[in-house]
């Protein structure tokens, strides 16, 4: 890939210039860089410290990542459908998507290739056949393309944005407004690279719609509805967040239980394992007979138990 400087990134480092036009962890980016992969203006730059100018030609090739392993595992999953071209799941929260460094097993891949046995692909890539993912922590709807058409009918589907994805949230607080439509670029934080927010050198258009289905002002805390627009990672956690209303349990984007001063609603908050989400409604037109697919599903366990004791507690 060749990419010109232009003056927002002149004098900036080599590793910093490369991790935002690339999209790369500053890691990833500095690795590339002492292994010889990146030029400037034809001479091969070693120093991650090497400062950019406007105008420098910077050429630069991110390797294929390694396909790994995969092993079938018998983990237990909810398979909420599934025919020839695609299965949908309803994924615990807790659960990895696909393998990656530190979870190279128990894994939703490692589930799907011993229950589906028609997988085209599987062991080709890192993350085969998942067109989206959900975070560890968030339960909910995925659909999985279980051959090439299949996947690229989805990719195209969620490039134009006619998937239909709704999230129920229970947030921290009481929202103000009933409705609102959340427009905030978002990308890898600048100081924390676990995080993502509005702080960052490489934000993404990230769009969230909500609307309030219950206020429990009681127990302090508000059950919302979101219509995600972009499916960036995290969207619904720093766009609330950002509001000054993180989710239940989500303690990396500012919930802190001791907050909660109802005792039995910090207990269910503690048992619950996750953070307040749930990807409840899914909707896709089919790759072969695009027809139009919806699927929803119940609130999980730990959700459905908070929910119920702030409807008794009104």
């Amino acid at each position: 890939m060749e990419v010109k400087v232009t003056n927002e990134h002149n004098k900036k480092r080599l590793d910093v210039f490369l991790s935002n036009i690339a999209d790369i962890s500053r890691n990833q980016a500095k690795l590339l860089i002492e292994d010889g992969e990146v030029s400037v203006n034809g001479k091969i730059i070693k120093k991650p410290s090497y400062k950019v100018k406007e105008d420098d030609i910077v050429n630069f090739e991110i390797p294929e990542p390694v396909p790994l392993n995969v092993e079938p595992e018998n983990i237990p999953v909810e398979i909420v459908y599934e025919d020839k071209d695609v299965v949908v799941v309803n994924k615990p929260a807790g659960m990895v998507v696909h393998p990656a460094p530190g979870h190279y097993t128990g894994t939703l891949v490692n589930a799907i290739l011993y229950h589906c046995k028609d997988l085209q692909g599987i062991n080709g890539t890192i993350r085969p056949g998942i067109v989206h993912r959900i975070d560890k922590d968030t339960a909910g709807l995925l659909v999985i393309a279980k051959n090439d058409n299949a996947l690229n009918s989805l990719i195209e589907q969620f490039k134009r944005r006619s998937v239909g994805r709704f999230y129920r949230a229970f947030v921290h607080g009481i929202v103000k407004k009933d409705k609102e439509r959340i427009v905030l670029p978002i990308g890898r934080d600048k100081f924390n690279r676990k995080k993502f927010s509005p702080n960052t050198t490489s934000p993404k258009e990230a769009i969230t719609n909500y609307q309030v289905i219950n206020k429990f002002e009681k127990l302090n805390f508000t059950d919302i509805r979101c219509k995600l627009e972009t499916g960036r990672t995290h969207q619904i956690r720093v766009h609330m967040s950002h509001l000054g209303h993180p989710l239940l349990g989500d303690e990396i984007y500012g919930f802190k239980l001791s907050r909660i001063k109802d005792e039995t609603l910090r207990k269910h908050i503690k048992e619950m394992n996750m953070h307040a989400l749930c990807a409840y409604y899914l909707a896709f037109d089919h790759p072969s007979t695009k027809k139009r697919m919806e699927f929803e599903i119940d609130l999980p366990e730990g959700m459905k138990k908070i929910l119920d004791y702030a409807k008794k507690e009104r």
